[in-house]
């Protein structure tokens, strides 16, 4: 989602296309996987298009990469916390089917 904004002083941004900001990437990742870094990125997603406009092209470059980075982080470590949770979950689950037919076979 590409979102162009006026320049305020009338000029146009140098240096090239407006670089993505990540801001969907970051609101979904704050709704469903990590709210903090989420947050971070969104904050460095909303950099991208004001220094853009602004013409500070590098400045936009730079926010758009702390944004990917934040929002990147943020989905593996939920990424990661669910596949922990789902090991956990199906060692526990053994775990008790196990016992259970222990004591299933010592009762014969």
């Amino acid at each position: 989602m590409e979102q162009n904004y006026p320049s305020p002083t009338g000029m146009p941004p140098v240096g090239g296309p407006p670089p993505k900001n990540w801001l969907v990437e970051s609101i979904l990742v704050t709704i469903f996987c990590c709210l903090p870094f989420g947050i971070a990125g969104i904050v460095n997603a909303a950099n991208v298009n004001s220094r853009y406009s602004l013409g500070d092209y590098a400045g936009a470059v730079r926010a758009s990469e702390q944004a990917a980075k934040w929002t990147k982080i943020g989905f593996f470590i939920w990424l990661a916390g669910t596949v922990i949770w789902i090991v956990m979950m199906m060692l526990g689950f053994g775990g008790a089917m196990l016992s259970g037919f222990g004591d299933g076979f010592n009762n014969r």
